[in-house]
């Protein structure tokens, strides 16, 4: 009698062990479970998550330009030249918008003079990066810093750009392409001038 107890003595503590264990999780604690934040890795999605890092470098050139009373010889066409810049996304919308940071470089032509500007600009695009879709829209509003200036004209402007383009991720390991076209304008803030413009620009887009 004692050895058939201590055989199944264990069996039975144990059964009531696992049947307290395994006790459905009911009301509260239960629904707690579903509105936890998930490892997006587990969520579905496909080459990378909503934690990547989003940069781009580009060359672009102005296709065609106008400005209106900035040198001494009243409107031009065509002096805008070219540019480059960088793109850094620094928040997200989450399945919706990107906000990016875009510092851009331009050069310009006027007649006899050669001025160049440093832009900052918040640029909000969709949809976001980590969709993957080829294709996205953007705007931007930001200032501008003449790093050389024609005489008697502001060395601040308000830059405001439209975009559109297309992007490719992952070409090669972490590395793609993107190309983008728009409008890329200025205002003067501190004395009259403007410039009304169209690019197209293009670049490398890296993922870490």
């Amino acid at each position: 009698m004692k050895t058939f107890l201590s055989l199944i003595l264990p069996l039975l503590l144990g059964s009531v062990a696992f049947a307290q264990d395994s006790q459905p999780i009911v009301g509260r604690e239960a629904a707690a479970r579903y509105f936890q934040k998930r490892d997006p890795a587990q969520q579905g999605y496909v080459g990378g998550s909503t934690s990547d890092h989003f940069l781009a470098l580009h060359f672009g050139r102005y296709m065609s330009s106008q400005s209106y009373d900035w040198s001494k010889n009243g409107s031009q066409d065509d002096v805008g030249g070219n540019s480059f810049g960088v793109t850094y996304r620094v928040g997200e919308w989450q399945n919706s918008m990107d906000l990016n940071l875009r510092i851009d470089y331009a050069e310009f032509d006027l007649p006899g003079e050669n001025p160049s500007k440093l832009s900052f600009m918040p640029l909000v695009t969709f949809p976001d990066a980590s969709s993957r879709f080829p294709l996205y829209f953007g705007a931007g509003l930001g200032l501008g810093i003449f790093l050389k200036q024609t005489s008697d004209k502001s060395a601040l402007s308000l830059d405001y750009q439209l975009v559109l383009g297309a992007r490719f991720f992952d070409v090669f390991e972490n590395t793609g392409f993107f190309l983008e076209a728009g409008l890329k304008n200025h205002l003067h803030l501190l004395s009259s001038g403007q410039l009304n413009g169209t690019f197209l620009a293009g670049g490398l887009v890296f993922t870490f």
